[in-house]
């Protein structure tokens, strides 16, 4: 869909994202900080305080993190895709410290809609050993105007913006700050009052998912809250998330990046990017998804694998693509989506939700005989019916953060709980 647009030291049990603690205060600002560290130490942003990343590029205001490797991100022009892998969702600067106040420039791109109220400012979620402890936004930064009715867009340059943490406790501890998933986010300068040092490996198995903009984020409340983030903090495991609004479309590139990238469990959430841009037939279909996980297997041999199907989403259960927008409400800020396809043409091969959850259950049961660590999970069972009634889709495509937090939940008891695909790694 297009993205609107670890343990705590000494405990065996993991830290939760879901945890508040409310002593720390978080200050966002263009300017610096009313008051500066007083003698603020820099530490350069490298590979090694960064997880969640597969590739770091130097661009013109500081270090760009990618979720698409170099070779990846020159295999497609589309613009759609190079905005969603250049968001940050599951990108997180980790380091371990006794610094009480912690300063991070950085500076954003943010999408606005011509004709739309501004929308909310990107949050920077502040976990210390685990545990949500502020939050905070960047202001400044370029702004990209997209005019919804043409396509067309524009940059309107702004200025790096700092986020300023402060009355973190004077202790050693573990910090985590998860950029925000719904803003194009270039690192340039990070500051502290006692030195970092990077977060060793604590043996925490790596968890690699791909999937669309509700797996990259879409209305989530923060970025350690997007449903993903939640799943992988309940199932005490290290995220890697490679959901690309808009661009979960069985790309060849992005398999490879699958393949290429260290996992211990891998997820793969397949089809409404497929239905809502109208990209193929079912003919087309099956063997696709065969290549995509051909690929994964090349690098991931006996992996466990799960593959998702799409999550409810009325108005393409049944309609094929593609999806449209709704311009009646966009003065008043909403965005919502209709499906501008024919039921009638499914007889041609067009997709639907229904078709392809189906043919997914299909193609695995298929494998599975000869691929037994390769595992299915029907979307409905983590929001369905019920939960649409009780949380309905509030653009008909994206879950809100109820939403998020129910799926999250949910995942996390299905795939990691007792009899789930990924339930050996907690055994």
């Amino acid at each position: 869909m297009n993205d609107r647009p670890d343990d705590v030291p000494g405990t065996s049990t993991p830290a939760r994202a879901t945890d508040w603690i409310s002593t720390p205060t978080a200050t966002p600002t263009t300017a610096p900080a009313s008051t500066p560290i007083s003698t603020p130490i820099s530490t350069p942003i490298t590979a090694d305080l960064l997880r969640g990343a597969l590739d770091l590029e130097r661009a013109e205001h500081g270090v760009l993190p990618h979720r698409l490797p170099a070779r990846a991100r020159a295999q497609c022009s589309d613009g759609q895709l190079a905005m969603a892998e250049a968001q940050p969702s599951g990108v997180r600067v980790v380091f371990r410290t006794r610094a009480t106040v912690v300063e991070l420039d950085a500076h954003r791109t943010k999408n606005a809609y011509q004709g739309a109220p501004p929308r909310p400012d990107g949050v920077y979620d502040l976990l210390v050993d685990g545990r949500l402890t502020g939050q905070a936004g960047v202001t400044g930064g370029n702004v990209l105007m997209v005019d919804m009715a043409t396509g067309s867009a524009e940059i309107l340059p702004g200025p790096v913006g700092t986020v300023r943490f402060s009355g973190l406790p004077d202790r050693v501890k573990d910090v985590e700050i998860w950029l925000p998933y719904n803003e194009i986010t270039q690192l340039v300068a990070l500051r502290t009052d006692a030195p970092v040092e990077p977060l060793p490996d604590e043996g925490r198995k790596k968890w690699l998912h791909h999937g669309s903009s509700i797996s990259h984020g879409s209305d989530a409340a923060s970025p350690s809250t997007t449903w993903p983030a939640l799943a992988g903090s309940l199932g005490g495991v290290e995220l890697t998330n490679l959901g690309l609004g808009g661009s979960a479309l069985l790309d060849p590139f992005t398999a490879r990046a699958l393949r290429d990238c260290p996992a211990d469990l891998i997820s793969v959430k397949i089809g409404i990017n497929l239905v809502n841009t109208d990209l193929m037939r079912l003919r087309a279909f099956g063997p696709a998804v065969h290549g995509f996980l051909d690929t994964i297997r090349e690098g991931h041999p006996t992996t466990p694998l799960l593959v998702v199907s799409p999550i409810l989403c009325p108005i393409h259960e049944d309609t094929p693509g593609p999806s449209a927008l709704d311009f009646s409400n966009l003065s008043a800020g909403k965005l919502r989506f209709q499906a501008a396809g024919d039921p009638a043409e499914r007889v041609g091969g067009k997709l639907t939700l229904t078709v392809i959850r189906d043919e997914l259950a299909r193609l695995v049961r298929q494998r599975a005989a000869d691929d037994p660590d390769l595992h299915y999970l029907d979307g409905r069972d983590l929001y369905g019916e019920v939960d649409f009634a009780e949380l309905p889709l509030p653009d008909q495509l994206h879950p809100d953060a109820a939403a998020h937090r129910r799926i999250g939940e949910r995942f996390a008891a299905l795939a990691f709980g007792s009899g789930g695909p990924f339930a050996a790694i907690r055994a």
